[in-house]
């Protein structure tokens, strides 16, 4: 069983709501804790909160996190709708006085080698820790991340150069990728070829369950934002690799990270090397990404689970 921390952006792309939910509902998985990240992180820890309620959860413990960037150096971005079609004004959800960088390495330190550290969020928190404890890197199982690009798998020539999570802080990127620790890097080289559209959409909506519609409202906020009725599963990716890692190619490379004090930099380069501490995704099995996640949330009700 894969003991996890899920570090989390959750909010704008609906993304993150996925993931924490196919974690929720795979019981190769313990959820040890949730942490927010990045801007409004109380928000954040309250829409994790809902989250865990809605999936039957409400034991998982939610830390707040670092709300600006490593060097506070970068403009916060967010997208304005956070928390539509989840939080209601009356909820009262309460989340753990406690910083999530200190939850984060006493888990870590106090379990070596049995924490694997998701991050589906800019990597402020994950750097921090870090920085305040440097033998995290020896110390956790591995940090998979769902961030960066490297532009070597076969639809390289139609990818973009940089990825949003590494761009919001790139110097926190530059720092976790060169510690040494064991890192499962996915990137948009294979999230966005993980696709859900307005089908998947309807059917989580049709099954009833509180959990299944409140992602459907937010799946539905993000496509009037982004003005398109389809939305990259990056985040899920991440979890559903701890389910099954042969959905992916992958290559051991190290990754460098490549920024300036201007806004949008933060350009993965990576560079094949079998001693290498990232392991880089490079192609997935996109059919069976998509049909294992909403197997978890859709068939499981439908099968009365």
């Amino acid at each position: 069983m894969a003991r996890i921390i899920l570090d989390t952006d959750i909010g704008s792309d609906v993304d993150d709501a996925m993931a924490l939910a196919l974690a929720m509902h795979s019981e190769e998985i313990q959820i040890e804790g949730v942490t927010t990240v990045y801007g409004n992180v109380e928000l954040r820890a309250r829409m994790a909160k809902k989250m865990l309620q809605y999936g039957g959860h409400p034991e998982v413990r939610v830390y707040a996190g670092l709300n600006q960037t490593l060097l506070g150096n970068r403009e916060i971005w967010m997208a304005g709708h956070e928390g539509d079609g989840l939080l209601a004004e009356d909820d009262n959800l309460a989340y753990e006085d406690r910083h999530a960088v200190d939850f984060m390495i006493d888990t870590v330190m106090s379990n070596p080698g049995e924490i694997t550290l998701v991050a589906i969020g800019p990597l402020t928190n994950i750097a921090a820790c870090l920085i305040r404890e440097p033998r995290v890197a020896q110390n956790v199982k591995e940090i998979v991340i769902m961030g960066g690009v490297t532009r070597l798998g076969d639809n390289g020539m139609h990818m973009r150069i940089v990825e949003h999570n590494i761009v919001c802080d790139p110097e926190a990127a530059s720092l976790v990728f060169r510690s040494g620790a064991p890192i499962l890097m996915a990137g948009l080289d294979v999230t966005l070829k993980v696709i859900i559209t307005e089908a998947e959409r309807a059917k989580l909506h049709a099954t009833g369950d509180p959990l299944n519609m409140a992602l459907a409202r937010m799946i539905s906020k993000w496509f009037d934002f982004a003005k398109e009725e389809k939305s990259f599963m990056h985040d899920p990716l991440t979890i559903a690799l701890l389910i099954d890692r042969t959905l992916v190619r992958t290559e051991r490379m190290n990754i460098r990270v490549d920024y300036d004090h201007r806004p949008q930099t933060g350009q993965t380069i990576g560079t094949l090397d079998e001693k290498g501490n990232v392991e880089v995704c490079l192609d997935v099995d996109h059919t069976r990404a998509v049909a294992l996640l909403m197997e978890r949330l859709v068939d499981r009700k439908v099968n009365g689970v």
